[in-house]
């Protein structure tokens, strides 16, 4: 199984990580190692996530977000990874501005 993170997604994840880095320094990298942690167990476990809006959605075991994927053949195409403290009308307005 690859994964492939779409430039939207780099973008979440690049946000976010400067967002808790601000908090604290080191925090960032914490969040990023965390987060791809939890993406990289995409590779035994993609597609038993709750799906919304068409969309599967794996919740981060350590920080309030949520990572929202694809599958196409082999591939787990990620394209999003949203704040889940957010009102969650917004996410779904996000997931579907990103739909291809």
């Amino acid at each position: 199984m690859k994964i492939r993170i779409l430039d939207e997604a780099q973008s979440d994840l690049h946000e976010a990580a400067q967002f808790y880095e601000y908090q604290s320094g080191g925090l960032g990298t914490y969040f990023l190692d965390t987060l791809f942690s939890d993406i990289d167990s995409l590779v035994l476990y993609a597609g038993v996530h709750i799906k919304i809006d068409g969309y599967f959605r794996l919740l981060s075991k350590t920080f309030p977000y949520a990572i929202y994927y694809l599958l196409t053949d082999n591939t787990v195409n990620i394209y999003a990874i949203l704040d889940c403290r957010k009102k969650p009308g917004r996410n779904i307005q996000e997931l579907k501005q990103r739909r291809t």
